[in-house]
């Protein structure tokens, strides 16, 4: 979608498709608005996308506090850090449909796959940054708990920080730490794309993308890990 506002028809569609109406509409339309939307300017979604990671935190951390009483900080804070990533931010995204809703501008209409799962990611952040203003916190919270208590309870968030497992099986295996190299930097501001390898002495390394520098790190140090067979491979739309 281009340029424009939601039309009525899209907006009930959507508001129908997150369960939540929202009593002023403008703020739908910037949270789905892309800062490459033709006469974006400051209505873009980049400020409720900063506000919606607080909101998403505070609520996720809160679901897992009351959700593993048993659980130590460690094992809660490598749960929310894999709840609360872009990765699955954007399969909230999808299961939603959003991506027929974003308004963006021709650049990032060309953005497919890895690239555009982090747009996606943002409107999600962005999204609930729009319910927590409109309608407060106890809907912003609904809307949280409706698309991840299901995420929280499964295996695949109690996996802990990837570089954290990579370096302490290193040390153990061969004796050694790994290392990261950026090997290139690309894309506009508004979506950066780093490219880093890690290696260690005596095997194949790994390469990982992504739009931060530690997130690429970290799908590095995963496919590693998955390679060689420290970490169970995630099967398709786990």
């Amino acid at each position: 979608m281009k340029g424009r506002s939601l039309s009525a028809e899209d907006r009930t569609r959507l508001e129908a498709a997150i369960e939540y109406q929202f009593h002023e509409k403008e703020r739908l339309d910037r949270a789905l608005t892309h800062s490459s939307a033709r006469n974006a300017r400051g209505s873009n979604y980049q400020r409720l996308e900063f506000l919606g990671d607080r909101v998403l935190g505070l609520c996720v951390a809160e679901l897992l506090f009351q959700t593993f009483v048993d659980a130590n900080e460690g094992e809660l804070s490598v749960r929310l850090n894999q709840l609360v990533s872009a990765e699955s931010c954007a399969k909230v995204a999808d299961e939603l449909s959003l991506h027929e809703f974003i308004r963006t501008g021709s650049d990032v209409k060309r953005i497919t796959g890895k690239h555009m799962m982090n747009v996606r990611a943002d409107v999600v952040e962005s999204l609930i940054a729009a319910i927590y203003l409109d309608g407060g916190l106890e809907a912003a919270r609904e809307f949280v708990l409706k698309h991840w208590t299901h995420r929280a309870e499964s295996a695949d968030a109690a996996r802990r920080d990837a570089k954290t497992e990579l370096q302490e099986w290193a040390h153990a295996k061969f004796g050694v730490a790994p290392n990261y190299r950026t090997d290139n930097r690309s894309g506009p501001d508004h979506d950066p794309r780093f490219t880093v390898t890690v290696e260690i002495a005596g095997i194949q390394p790994e390469t990982g993308v992504d739009r931060s520098k530690r997130g690429a790190e970290q799908i590095a140090a995963t496919r590693l890990l998955e390679r060689e067979g420290v970490w169970q491979k995630r099967s398709a739309g786990s």
